[in-house]
């Protein structure tokens, strides 16, 4: 099934709550400031294409520097070894307070895209300076082992009426970010698959999948006391493809007063997008809150949550799951609540195999929104390579009452923190597709559905589980129901034939409790055949 998207349009779907998240966590003071690009003789320069000369190249030929992934570890040794300094971003009048629909009004012109007609299955096109955007970053082309830096200037960019009467010879062009096409859904057009903007977030999608979810490069202090750090990508070195290649390697250079980091992306679209992710860090100080590999998501509300929006739709969210294959070869499930007050939940592990934000209901009629369709949201899957050491799966639950808010955020946090003036180097896969790529003959839960029970003071828990391991089943399950305080009473377990599968309900009693740990999980005799469900409760 192939959804398609259109590619000026596509990039914005979130990008409103990435902004929100930031300022719920204290994170919105480092969206205003910038690191002085000047140390590194940064002068824009033209990229010529093979079909046209780029519009605006200088009469002298683009300037050339010799490239290797080891420069780009070489200057982020380099930057944490200096001090870290701002320079404010001063945008002149209009560009200084765009709306989120006049920064859409300034568009890239499709047919300046990098490699337009050069009978490569890849195009880049790039993303100007404003209204939320305010650090510029410096963007590489490299090709034959050399590196030319893009110009930012009007012949690459249009404004529309709604941005003002300021002429685009005057428009404060700067780059961004950019976005990756490719023809992920159909052999014959070239869709954006891909895309690097803001701070050092990221996105991406698998075929016929809309964007959702995001990663990051970094989280550092995240939730905790003095707000965050926000760190950025300030510079990216993007391998031009050859023939017939369909993946592309993109190098970035991150900066944070913290720390600095060299990271490598090599990127491959299909059916699910897979990103393998080199890093290396060079901290200035110690960090004692650091979050690898964070993913953020929306969640609103669904079956799962007690119910009290007054919405038509049956959910609302980007992610409804928090997915972990531990390092015990133990699955976890636990599925996301917008709580009243800010919840972080801790997964202690050692060398964790993988963990995600899932989307798992995957049907229309799960969501009923013509527009949103969040039955195409990717599930973002992060699977470590080599061993992470001892640690934790961090969830933060942030609350909301709207959707145009990213309020979930997820990462694994050392259980040390990094030492100042020491070099860490670490690596993972993202998988962008619809499920935990992790193939599995057990029992997943479908669905979660919570409401209130007959008596006033006790909650109703209903979980449908399905999967090889309860589809053809002589013998019903046991379950194994534990909860941190309170009482659960009425434990039932049933098969339930629309999901080929088990049934389990339950009534909590919180017996006063204003949080309560519930973990359920199925098994056949001494065997565990399903995941572990795990909720937390808070009080309404």
């Amino acid at each position: 099934m192939s959804v398609k998207v259109a590619a000026d349009d596509m990039h914005e779907l979130g990008t409103d709550r990435r902004a929100v998240l930031a300022s719920a966590l204290g994170w919105a003071a480092a969206m205003g400031v910038v690191r002085e690009l000047a140390q590194f003789g940064a002068t824009f320069v033209g990229e010529a294409r093979a079909d046209e000369p780029a519009a605006g190249t200088p009469a002298e030929p683009p300037a050339k520097k010799p490239f290797s992934a080891d420069e780009i570890k070489e200057l982020a040794r380099k930057l944490a070894a200096s001090d870290y300094s701002l320079t404010s971003v001063e945008l002149p009048e209009p560009f200084n307070k765009l709306s989120y629909d006049q920064y859409r009004d300034i568009r890239f012109k499709p047919d300046q895209a990098i490699w337009r007609g050069q009978k490569l299955d890849t195009e880049i096109q790039l993303f100007p300076l404003g209204w939320l955007y305010d650090v510029p970053v410096e963007i590489w082309v490299v090709e034959n082992g050399e590196a030319r830096q893009l110009t930012a200037d009007n012949h690459l960019f249009t404004l529309g009426p709604l941005v003002g009467k300021a002429a685009p010879d005057n428009a404060p062009f700067g780059f961004s970010g950019f976005r990756i096409h490719g023809p992920i859904n159909r052999a014959d057009y070239l869709d954006e698959y891909v895309v690097f903007q803001g701070a050092s977030y990221l996105r991406a999608v698998g075929r016929g999948e809309n964007y959702g979810a995001s990663a990051r490069g970094l989280a550092i202090n995240t939730a905790r006391a003095g707000g965050e750090e926000f760190p950025y990508f300030r510079g990216f070195w993007i391998e031009k493809p050859t023939p017939g290649q369909p993946g592309i390697v993109v190098h970035a250079l991150l900066d944070s007063p913290s720390v600095a980091g060299a990271y490598r992306f090599i990127i491959q679209p299909g059916e699910s997008t897979i990103m393998d992710v080199d890093v290396t860090l060079f901290t200035r100080k110690g960090i004692p809150h650091i979050g690898y590999a964070p993913l953020t998501s929306m969640y609103l509300f669904s079956p799962a949550n007690l119910r009290r929006f007054n919405d038509f739709r049956p959910a609302v969210h980007d992610s409804d799951g928090l997915a972990v294959l531990n390092g015990g070869g133990e699955r976890l499930w636990r599925p996301l609540i917008n709580h009243k007050t800010l919840q972080i939940s801790a997964f202690v592990d050692k060398d964790p195999k993988g963990f995600g934000l899932a989307q798992r209901k995957r049907n229309f009629h799960g969501y009923e929104d013509l527009e949103a369709h969040y039955e195409h949201r990717p599930t973002v899957w992060v699977e470590p390579k080599g061993a992470w050491g001892e640690g934790v799966i961090e969830l933060i639950e942030i609350p909301v009452d709207v959707e145009i808010h990213d309020n979930i955020v997820v990462f694994w946090k050392p259980a040390k923190g990094l030492e100042g003036k020491t070099q860490y180097d670490f690596s993972y896969r993202l998988n962008w597709g619809e499920a935990v790529p992790a193939a599995w003959s057990g029992a997943w839960v479908d669905a979660t559905r919570v409401g209130k029970a007959k008596e006033a003071d006790k909650t109703l828990f209903v979980i449908d589980f399905t999967g090889p391991a309860v589809k053809d089943l002589r013998d019903m399950p046991v379950c194994d129901l534990t909860n941190s305080t309170g009482q659960v009473a009425n434990v039932v377990v049933q098969k339930n034939p629309e999901v080929s599968g088990v049934r389990v309900s339950f009534e909590l009693n919180p017996d006063g409790a204003e949080l309560v740990e519930l973990r359920c999980a199925l098994k056949a005799g001494d065997q565990w055949i399903s995941e572990s469900w795990m909720y937390r409760w808070t009080k309404p």
